[in-house]
């Protein structure tokens, strides 16, 4: 990595579902004194109905996407706007704009950070600091290898997938230009405007419905 990129990287293992280990990762977070972007990348599904996930598995979900991406941001910022420059990507999801059954928990996480990633923008208007809530559509990941999404790739159409790197390559455009909230993907960008119409939004319900049949 330093030879290839000219940087120094630096590992720091831990499980975000831990409140122990994130505590211990925020401290190695703040120590970082020339720290130039922060991203909040992990997350995970448990696609089914809510009733029927385990309430600790649901908790976990909270903790990972919602408590630890809270808390690395507080631990980087200090940081940052003492050196007048940084900024921050909180990992999101076309889920935040829709109200999907069997992913209750999954879409109402990624709602909260794209109004957090806003307010928290606002809040830091003139410190040289910039966030960015990045909601990617279907991507081409290990995400969709986890149980539950076996199926997804089988059933939905290569048409509406992303390569990682031309959503990677999107966001950091959007970051320069200064948009919060940044959606990857004509055809994800065309998806949330319809799902932002009540008409809409049943028929992506039915449509998913159907996708679990």
């Amino acid at each position: 990595m330093q030879r290839k990129f000219n940087v120094n990287a630096q590992v720091f293992p831990a499980d975000l579902s831990d409140p122990t280990q994130v505590k211990r990762l925020e401290t190695q977070v703040a120590e970082i004194g020339d720290l130039e972007i922060l991203i909040n990348n992990a997350g995970f599904g448990v696609p089914g109905k809510f009733v029927e996930i385990q309430a600790e598995r649901n908790a976990e979900m909270i903790q990972v996407h919602i408590l630890a991406t809270v808390r690395l941001c507080r631990a980087a910022l200090p940081g940052m706007i003492s050196r007048g420059r940084g900024s921050i990507i909180n990992v999101s999801s076309i889920a935040a704009f829709m109200a999907t059954p069997r992913n209750a928990t999954y879409s109402a996480t990624k709602a909260y950070l794209n109004v957090f990633s806003e307010a928290l923008q606002d809040e830091l208007k003139g410190t040289g600091i910039r966030v960015q809530a990045l909601c990617p559509g279907l991507t081409h990941t290990e995400f969709h290898d986890h149980p539950g999404y076996e199926d997804y790739k089988r059933r939905i159409p290569e048409f509406f997938w992303m390569q990682a790197e031309d959503v990677v390559r999107e966001s950091l455009d959007a970051l320069k230009k200064g948009r919060v909230i940044c959606i990857p993907g004509f055809k994800n960008r065309l998806i949330v405007a319809i799902i932002r119409n009540w008409l809409g939004a049943l028929a992506a319900k039915a449509l998913a419905a159907r996708l679990r049949q």
